[in-house]
């Protein structure tokens, strides 16, 4: 039951913060792009990266793993929503928007991903 209450403490965190991120670049930058979720999910693959080098020198249980990957960057990051948002910008007829939305989010998340383990390993030294 321990890995399910990990996942569950985590999870709400990380969509609370998922929420307030959301919150926040529609107040201040608007809803053109949903920048949002783009923001969550590069700022989650950095944090991911990070944390898969440095857990890898480190000795993190499995509790905390779970917590950490499954929970807070499950909830925080989303790629439901990215995927929603992607169709809805097509299907408004704003197709260069949406194309820069879709190209931006996976490159900037697989260039965030890797950012992030880089930090990790000069860290982890």
């Amino acid at each position: 039951m321990q890995p399910y209450l990990a996942v569950a403490a985590g999870g709400a965190i990380g969509a609370t913060l998922r929420f307030a991120v959301a919150q926040f670049t529609l107040n201040r930058w608007g809803s053109n792009l949903p920048w949002g979720t783009l923001a969550v999910n590069l700022v989650g693959s950095l944090l991911i990266g990070l944390c898969w080098q440095l857990f890898e020198k480190w000795q993190i249980s499995p509790n905390q793993r779970v917590f950490l990957f499954v929970g807070i960057f499950g909830g925080f990051t989303t790629f439901s929503s990215y995927a929603l948002e992607s169709l809805r910008l097509l299907q408004e007829g704003r197709l260069q928007i949406g194309l820069i939305y879709m190209v931006g989010s996976n490159l900037g998340g697989l260039t965030a991903v890797f950012l992030g383990y880089l930090i990790g390993r000069l860290l982890a030294r």
